[in-house]
């Protein structure tokens, strides 16, 4: 897990630094937000292509992991407070062929399915995506990347406070969460364009 994570990060933070960095250094404020297509090109059709389905597989998986937790917070809640309920407590096996037996529980299905289609709605009222991603992402980094993490490994390793390792620790997440707080602004003054022209169900180009 150590292994597959160090890899994971370093694969994502090389990638986002070279768009983000490469592509401002480039452009400047007119670096497009889809570098597919924002700069008009659009062949040859079959790299785009690739490149939406890499896409594509990658927020459907970021979707799911994202929400398992809301997910698992409103079905347990929902499950404590109405135990003896058939709909939101049932479970009705069903055989798949090759795949063996499944279990459907009603609420589950209507509210995962509702959930999704609320979140796609609003994401289509709202046109400014990346933006909008942005706060999101600046919001999440610090917090879940840099900070708790840090923070788990020097109470398990029971670290002593000014050591070598436990500076350097501090200091990244420090420099990390002044990255956060400036990619947040930044996102926000976007925001803040972007409202002035918005048109519900219309998307920005």
């Amino acid at each position: 897990m150590k292994r597959a994570t160090s890899i994971g990060i370093a694969t994502t933070t090389v990638f986002y630094v070279l768009c983000g960095c490469l592509g401002y250094a480039a452009f400047g404020n007119d670096a497009p937000g889809n570098f597919l297509t924002g700069f008009g090109f659009y062949e040859p059709f079959w790299l785009v292509d690739v490149a939406n389905i890499c896409i594509a597989i990658h927020l459907i998986g970021a979707y799911q992991v994202f929400c398992q937790p809301i997910f698992g917070f409103v079905e347990s809640s929902c499950a404590q407070r109405w135990p003896e309920s058939e709909f939101i407590n049932g479970e009705y096996p069903i055989n798949i062929p090759f795949c063996g037996q499944f279990c459907v529980n009603s609420f589950r299905l209507v509210w995962r399915t509702a959930y999704v289609v609320m979140t796609a709605i609003l994401a289509m009222l709202f046109p400014f995506f990346n933006d909008f991603l942005g706060l999101l992402g600046a919001a999440s980094f610090w917090p879940l990347t840099v900070y708790f993490p840090i923070e788990m490994y020097i109470a398990r390793t029971k670290m002593p406070k000014f050591t070598f390792t436990w500076t350097w620790m501090k200091i990244l997440s420090w420099v990390c969460l002044v990255i956060s707080l400036v990619a947040a602004a930044a996102s926000i003054q976007g925001l803040a364009t972007d409202v002035k022209k918005y048109k519900p169900f219309h998307t920005e180009q």
